[in-house]
């Protein structure tokens, strides 16, 4: 397909939107993003309403469109997901394990680094297995062992190196210290993201204060996995892990995952805390499974079988919820009607997750970035979608 020289539209900046912008491309690059007056082509007005987003960025996506990255056996079948995301406007995304046996994790490292080695996503996240049995959710209880640097290093290998973040839990034995998982992680440049945590304030606060300043001196920021899910709720008694990661975020220590699709939290939560914390601290995620783009029915995550019923995927036993049924587009949509400024929406959607990984070629419709764009119309609904470039998805 060929990509059109430039587009105009409502545009989203990193800080700021355009209500008459420019989007002008050389080949696979951004070559100006700015007012339509400053644009040294002249583009005939949009249609009314026409939005461009950046592409947007998913650091916590475990699939899509009825596959599954914790469960695909072929390239082909993680392709399935891909293409359901891509077509939404994640233009860049991290393939999510679970907590899984050694063998199928390594298994699937090995199967989807390939794809990142292809460029066809930008890594791995792997969920697990050095979790909370309290705080699991939809994890395979089975499944969760202390934490293992060896474990790690192996992911690492098998992956190619392209695991990017594991989500651990700091009480967890083996995660935090000298030798631990924590520190496997940060030597193999990947981050260290805390979640699915029974511990304390405490607790947290020793991981936080061990992984930050590592992972900044590598141009790389700590991540809180979908902040209070998974994790015991504030109390003024017991703040345990959440005010810890409101605390870190909020000195700049953390950036905090959230999973804005309108079930895994409430529109105030989501309003509240990106006004506390501003958009450059916080993270907007899918934690998307199979379901997302699919009908209602029975789904599996990893070994977990899931029902989704009127859009809201649970355990079929127990009844936790068990990942998102949301593309981040839609995420995006949710937040700003909970309140939150489209630009700071936009930007905890692309800019931040790209940052907070060291993806320095993605993230914002800035010059010299890669010109993956999202055209939309007023309701914030994909119309088009570029990656490089090169129009991928609308008409």
């Amino acid at each position: 397909m060929t990509s059109p020289q430039a587009l105009r539209g409502r545009l989203v900046l990193p800080d700021a939107v355009v209500e008459d912008g420019v989007l002008a491309f050389d080949g696979d690059r951004i070559a100006y993003a700015g007012p339509a007056a400053g644009a040294a082509v002249d583009v005939p007005p949009a249609a009314p309403g026409t939005t461009l987003l950046p592409g947007l960025v998913d650091v916590h996506n475990h699939g899509g469109g009825g596959a599954s990255f914790p469960d695909a056996s072929t390239a082909e079948q993680a392709r399935v997901a891909i293409r359901e995301h891509l077509a939404q406007g994640t233009t860049t995304m991290l393939a999510s394990l679970v907590t899984a046996g050694r063998g199928t994790l390594l298994a699937r490292a090995e199967l989807l680094g390939a794809l990142a080695d292809a460029g066809e996503i930008a890594g791995i996240h792997a969920e697990g297995p050095f979790l909370s049995y309290e705080r699991r959710g939809a994890q395979s209880p089975d499944h969760l062992v202390a934490g293992d640097a060896a474990l790690v290093r192996d992911l690492v290998a098998a992956s190619g190196g392209h695991l990017r973040s594991m989500t651990v839990a700091p009480e967890v034995p083996g995660v935090a210290g000298p030798g631990g998982a924590a520190e496997a992680l940060i030597a193999a440049g990947a981050v260290p993201s805390l979640g699915h945590t029974s511990g304390t304030a405490e607790q947290a606060e020793a991981l936080i204060a061990q992984v930050a300043p590592a992972l900044r001196e590598r141009g790389l920021e700590m991540t809180a996995t979908h902040l209070f899910n998974g994790m015991p709720p504030l109390h003024h008694r017991a703040p345990g892990p959440v005010a810890a990661c409101l605390a870190a975020a909020a000195r700049g220590d953390l950036v905090a995952e959230l999973v804005a699709d309108g079930v895994h939290l409430a529109p105030a939560t989501i309003r509240s805390v990106v006004e506390m914390l501003g958009a450059d601290r916080v993270a907007l995620v899918t934690d998307a499974m199979a379901a997302a783009g699919m009908p209602d029915g029975d789904y599996v995550l990893g070994p977990m079988a899931v029902t989704v019923a009127d859009g809201v995927a649970r355990l079929t036993e127990g009844g936790s919820i068990a990942g998102g049924t949301s593309r981040l587009v839609d995420v995006v949509r949710t937040t700003v009607a909970a309140g939150v400024p489209l630009a700071d929406a936009v930007r905890a959607a692309s800019w931040v997750p790209a940052r907070a990984l060291g993806l320095r070629d993605v993230g914002g419709l800035v010059a010299g970035r890669r010109a993956d764009v999202v055209v939309t119309d007023g309701d914030l609904r994909v119309v088009r979608v570029l990656r490089a470039g090169q129009v991928l998805a609308g008409d």
